[in-house]
């Protein structure tokens, strides 16, 4: 199977990393230093499941370069969605499918829109992974983790082969789930809630799980998004909050989302992606989220400023 990484930071150049390191047929799309890097001395992964590199790489900043692919793995910001779409179209043939591990979960809508459910599967992984240097990725938590799905939740040979591809890698867990649409929005009413309320905060995931009036903004922020998932006909448990926070309270007191990494190193942030679309999508519902709105009024100055710049 040709496969592309389409945005070779943390989580592209973790999972393709580890998918060319098992003898996959990977392309990278990278920029700059890192591509430089890359074509230069390969791809280092530095992992607390163990180190490995990838030597020689397949990387280009060129996608109409590549040739059709069968897989395209888009792991770019969901902000750069936009900017990346016209470039998809040259490596699509009627069998190309699309699995996009973006954080959000508008950009679905955007791409089923442009290219249907016949290319664009559902998507998302858990990691917490960072360019540690051109050409060299950092993954310092998280056990590595994937899942894919078709949109409809059928059964299908092209995921079967997916999963045997993924389930084969070392260093990742791999999943099938019963509902790729609910398990995409658990994670993202994880992801708006932890990301919106570390960044507003500006503490870590033990500094502000520990603080009464930190804590309470984030469930309620995590509630509001449920109640725009359930409103969207996704089904999401009722104790679904409650048992998230029980995993919030177990994860590394120093994590913070990569968001928050972002908004505090005056960088352009996912803030629109997820905390802005939480607000629109529960406008659109009449969904109150008065939650959400509170640290998007208060972080959108930040964004402004990072993305003047």
């Amino acid at each position: 199977m040709k496969i592309v990484i389409f945005g070779t930071g943390g989580v592209g150049g973790y999972f393709g990393g580890r998918l060319a390191n098992n003898g996959e047929d990977v392309t990278f799309i990278a920029r700059g230093e890192h591509l430089a890097a890359l074509r230069d001395s390969g791809l280092y992964v530095e992992s607390i499941n163990g180190d490995f590199i990838v030597h020689p790489v397949k990387a280009t900043d060129s996608p109409s370069s590549i040739g059709i692919a069968d897989l395209i793995v888009l792991a770019v910001k969901a902000w750069q969605l936009t900017e990346v779409i016209p470039q998809l179209r040259a490596m699509m043939a009627e069998h190309t499918m699309i699995l996009p591990l973006l954080n959000g979960m508008e950009h679905m809508d955007t791409l089923l829109d442009m290219f249907g459910s016949k290319h664009v599967l559902g998507g998302l992984c858990r990691i917490s992974a960072v360019i540690a240097a051109p050409g060299r990725i950092g993954h310092v938590g998280i056990q590595p983790y994937i899942a894919y799905g078709e949109w409809d939740n059928s059964e299908s040979e092209r995921i079967q082969t997916l999963h045997h591809i993924f389930s084969s890698v070392s260093g990742i867990t791999a999943e099938i789930p019963n509902d790729i649409q609910t398990a995409m929005w658990e994670k993202f009413i994880f992801i708006s809630g932890t990301s919106g309320v570390g960044s507003f905060t500006r503490l870590t995931t033990g500094e502000y799980r520990s603080d009464p009036q930190a804590r309470a903004m984030l469930i309620n922020a995590m509630n509001e998004t449920s109640a725009v998932a359930r409103a969207r006909g996704v089904a999401i448990a009722e104790n679904f909050v409650e048992a998230t926070m029980q995993r919030i309270d177990n994860l590394p007191a120093q994590m913070t989302a990569s968001m928050q990494k972002d908004v505090m190193a005056g960088r352009p942030s996912e803030l629109n992606e997820q905390t802005g679309a939480v607000i629109r999508m529960g406008k659109a519902l009449g969904v109150p989220t008065p939650t959400q709105e509170k640290i998007f009024a208060a972080l959108l100055p930040l964004e402004q400023k990072a993305r003047s710049r």
